[in-house]
């Protein structure tokens, strides 16, 4: 007896842990999902709004014609980055470069190696087996294994001065013999990944009795893409591979891929350091040499907003915070989320309304005076009485009051890179579903090409840029003293009001009607 319960209990278990029911059941043992809000960010939800102007068009411009305009679900920041957060990824990527010449430099293979998370033992895909790590080839290891950033040192180390001393500005370059890092040598490598020309399908070549009853081709031209070369690197535009079937009766699935995704990755390399020489060149015939000095690097400006800064320094930004947060939860065990990057237009002016349809200004309107007669941004009030609102240059991220979502300084303080290119004629032909308008644009290209939009006005902008409703533009290979920048990320899921009805699996479906 004893002997039969023990088989039936063996038996149950062997029949839960079988995932092979014969019905549709999905990929078992998947997981929940719990969206996060990101820190420092707020939940926007999705939602529908009149986008384009809420009142006269001064300038007379028409070019921003009132559309509706659907935005799914995005976490925004609640600030404006700051000098402080910026900072951060500078001193990553000089903490990286120094790694890597430490890393080569150090003479003793068992001190170099605790500064890459190395293996004992690896599988070498060239020589497709598994082997044993060697210290000593530092070349293939580093190909290998990621720097490690557990390993803690000092700039001041008598062992390590040495290594990177080629980090700082040379003696005859220096101020009062300050030992200072070049800021020059601060350059961040990265990926991106167009998306846009990797969907691009391509015209085909559909030519009538191209292959016979069995499949072997009879034309070579036979489904191959007969669109124009890429203008520069000459590669096929479109989906290159065949990966259709074709059966006996003559007909084909069509399906196509890419022989070469690698032309779809692009590298990019990037000098981070703000251009703090902007107070200065901004602003003929005034003096802003302190700002210069000070702005970016002294601690008493820490939570003021990050300005200098071009349109591709802030996209590679928001590359680097999106790797750093995703390898944290990669190796916490967790899933991936979806990149930060700049917000498109239609994002930006959805965050800055604050859930007020048709209000000029983030904290509804008409007025920039509260009550008690005290402005409600940091610009250019009157006739250029710059602190009347509280401000002279830029105020800290956190002031004055945050719109309906908590956002703070959506209008005024800096104006605000978005990824959208500028066009005057935009609201005309961008799609009503989450609209926007990308252009990469060449090195040779007109300057009309390189502008991107910048939304919310500046410290140094009369009240008109505050309104949600004006864009203008800036090029995307300049730096200034009044545009900053704040990342976006998008949210998984419905994108309800309610984010606590967000993921998990407590109900069976995402809506109930009652």
């Amino acid at each position: 007896m004893k002997k039969l319960l023990l088989l039936g209990f063996v038996s149950a278990i062997l029949i839960s842990c079988n995932t092979r029911t014969g019905h549709l059941t999905g990929v078992m043992n998947r997981g929940v999902y719990y969206p996060e809000i990101p820190l420092g960010m707020v939940y926007i939800p999705s939602g529908s709004y009149t986008m384009g102007q809420s009142d006269q068009d001064v300038p007379f411009m028409h070019q921003t014609v009132a559309k509706t305009v659907s935005v799914p679900a995005f976490y925004m920041d609640q600030t404006e980055i700051t000098n402080n957060e910026y900072r951060q990824f500078v001193y990553w990527v000089r903490d990286s470069i120094a790694r890597e010449k430490i890393y080569e430099g150090l003479s003793d293979d068992e001190e170099a190696e605790q500064f890459i998370n190395y293996q004992d033992m690896y599988f070498d895909e060239g020589a497709l087996e598994w082997v044993d790590y060697d210290p000593s080839d530092r070349i293939f290891s580093r190909e290998q294994f990621g720097l490690n950033w557990d390993k803690e040192f000092s700039y001041e180390n008598p062992d390590i001065v040495p290594l990177v001393i080629d980090m700082y500005y040379p003696q005859s370059e220096r101020y009062y013999k300050r030992k200072e890092i070049d800021t020059r040598k601060l350059r961040f490598k990265y990926y991106w990944i167009d998306m846009r020309e990797a969907a691009r399908r391509g015209e085909v070549h559909i030519k009538p009795d191209g292959k016979d009853y069995q499949g072997a081709v009879l034309d070579e031209d036979h489904r191959t893409l007969k669109t124009p070369e890429h203008p520069f690197t000459k590669d096929p535009q479109g989906k290159d591979l065949d990966l259709g079937y074709f059966n006996k009766k003559g007909q084909d699935n069509a399906i196509r891929g890419h022989e070469n995704r690698q032309r779809f990755i692009i590298d990019e390399e990037i000098q981070v350091y703000p251009d703090t020489l902007v107070w200065i060149r901004d602003f003929t015939y005034s003096y802003n040499d302190d700002q210069s000095k000070m702005y970016f690097w002294h601690v008493a400006y820490d939570n003021y907003p990050v300005v200098g800064i071009t349109w591709t320094q802030a996209k590679a930004f928001n590359v680097w915070r999106t790797q750093l947060l995703n390898s944290w939860l990669v190796s916490m065990g967790e899933v991936f989320v979806s990149d930060f990057r700049l917000p498109n237009e239609s994002e930006w002016e959805r965050a800055a309304r604050g859930d007020l349809d048709g209000s000029p200004y983030p904290w509804g309107g008409p007025y920039i005076r509260n009550e008690s007669g005290c402005f409600l941004g940091n610009f250019k009030p009157m006739r250029g009485r710059y602190f009347q609102d509280g401000g002279f240059y830029t105020v800290k991220a956190y002031s004055y009051n945050p719109n309906g979502w908590g956002l703070y300084c959506m209008a005024g303080n800096v104006a605000e890179w978005c990824e959208t290119a500028y066009d005057e004629s935009m609201y005309e032909f961008s799609n009503d579903l989450s609209s926007d308008y990308r252009y990469d644009a060449m090195d040779w290209d007109p300057p009309s090409q390189k502008r991107k939009v910048i939304r919310g006005g500046s410290w140094k902008d009369i009240g008109y840029y505050l309104q949600t409703s004006t864009r203008t533009y800036e090029y995307q290979d300049t730096a200034k003293s009044y545009i900053g920048t704040r990342s976006v990320q998008t949210h998984l899921g419905r994108g309800g009001r309610d984010f606590d009805a967000e993921g998990g699996e407590e109900l069976d479906q995402d809506l109930q009607l009652r």
